[in-house]
């Protein structure tokens, strides 16, 4: 495809992510690309940078469009993206061509406006914090009680592209053995600094079209999602549950840190997430796992009270530590987003308590960055559930650096991680 040709694509596609503002992005370019199978990988992974990067300064765009008199359409959008990257004017007015596969030429108006902000991007001193910092407004208080005076560096990492870290299964080789199956389709990761069982990739690769992949030598797995659990500390002969399992990316983990042994129940409420687990678990060649489908009225709970030796629960949350991945998920949230996650989660971990056995274990773990979701519910589980205390990780997986802490906090300012939290709750009796 012609540059042209991938600006017409982006504006195509974010005209679609308009169109369906609560939808996630990711979930709307896999449907764009996939009624246009014609556009290959390496314009594909083209296409979804320059949307990704209008995605990351969605507000800064927004605002800075609308001082020089112009409104933020899709094409505008774009255009003042190509400006703010660095590039001329008179570049970005050539891409912007008639044609078939073409966006057209800039109007009169987006000509002006682009070449307003080609000519001095505007005064960003007057720019209101929360749209400097590509945060909703309502979101900054809770953003400042969590990070206080480190607010904007860690916001800053948050505009960065995240790297594809990978989890090795063990089950299957160690890690070297994964960089050479890995180097045989010209991938070369790093290993991962904190994890003992990461590599790291920079940005988008085709890592599932590669055999290492497709024969379960390695999964998909930001490293602060592999050090979660790390702290649970399950071991073969006990038995874990993941009360929030999902498609299982978790389970695979614990598995794994089990050597295959011992017993894990994978939980959810949805049955396709549930479903996607299966494939995962048997590529993974994992058979110590069985999954269970949590509905209203359900009696499993009840008949296995204060039988499991570790209980996950990995929490529905706001996702504010995946900003860098979904910058979209900024422009999505909304403030009640915020106030019936946190009711949830307190729900959530009520009823997997009940579910740890006397000198058991309950990991509570998001991938929020924000203190009312995290922290602060910790408290006030620790306040209604006295049997119940915070505890050390006891597993060698965990890093030295955070092994002396019952709560895990991770952000990519810090630990070039995604966002996660986890805490360690033991209960006494």
């Amino acid at each position: 495809m012609t540059p042209s040709a991938r600006l017409a694509a982006a504006i195509n596609l974010l005209t679609e992510m308009e169109a369906a503002p609560r939808r996630p992005a990711d979930a709307t370019a896999n449907s764009f690309f996939r009624a246009r199978r014609f556009i290959g990988g390496g314009d594909r992974r083209a296409i979804s940078a320059i949307v990704w990067d209008v995605l990351r300064h969605w507000r800064r765009a927004g605002w800075l469009i609308e001082q020089a008199g112009g409104e933020a359409t899709p094409r505008l959008r774009v255009a003042a993206g190509q400006i703010l990257s660095g590039s001329r004017f008179g570049d970005v007015a050539q891409a912007f061509v008639e044609g078939r596969f073409a966006p057209g030429a800039l109007s009169r108006d987006e000509r002006r406006v682009i070449e307003t902000l080609a000519a001095d991007k505007k005064d960003q001193a007057a720019m209101p914090r929360a749209v400097r910092l590509e945060v909703p407004d309502w979101l900054l208080p809770s953003l400042e009680a969590t990070f206080g005076d480190a607010l904007e560096s860690e916001l800053a990492a948050m505009d960065g592209e995240a790297t594809l870290d990978l989890r090795v299964n063990t089950l299957r080789c160690n890690r070297e053995e994964a960089r050479q199956a890995l180097a045989k389709d010209g991938l070369r990761p790093e290993l991962t600094a904190l994890s003992p069982w990461g590599l790291r990739l920079p940005g988008r690769q085709p890592v599932t079209a590669c055999a290492a992949f497709k024969d379960g030598l390695v999964e998909i797995q930001d490293e602060g999602s592999q050090l979660v659990v790390a702290m649970l500390g399950a071991r073969p002969d006990m038995r874990v549950l993941d009360y929030c399992a999902g498609a299982g990316g978790k389970t695979l983990a614990i598995a794994m840190m089990m050597q295959n042994r011992g017993h894990i129940v994978a939980c959810d409420v949805s049955v396709p997430r549930l479903d996607g687990a299966v494939k995962r678990l048997r590529r993974a060649g994992i058979h110590n796992a069985e999954r269970h489908l949590l509905v209203p009225g359900d009696k499993w709970a009840k008949r296995r009270a204060g039988s499991f030796d570790r209980v996950l629960v990995d929490a529905p949350c706001t996702g504010t530590g995946t900003w860098r991945r979904n910058p979209d998920a900024r422009v999505r949230i909304v403030e009640d987003d915020l106030r019936e996650l946190t009711v949830k989660q307190a729900e959530i971990l009520d009823r997997a308590a009940a579910l740890v056995r006397p000198g058991g274990r309950l990991v509570y773990a998001t991938c929020s960055i924000l203190n009312d979701e995290n922290r602060d519910q910790i408290t006030a589980f620790l306040s209604r559930h006295p049997a119940f205390a915070l505890a050390l990780p006891d597993a060698e997986e965990v890093p030295q650096a955070f092994a002396a802490s019952s709560m895990l906090s991770l952000t990519p300012a810090q630990n070039g991680t995604d966002g996660f939290f986890a805490a360690i709750l033991e209960r006494k009796e």
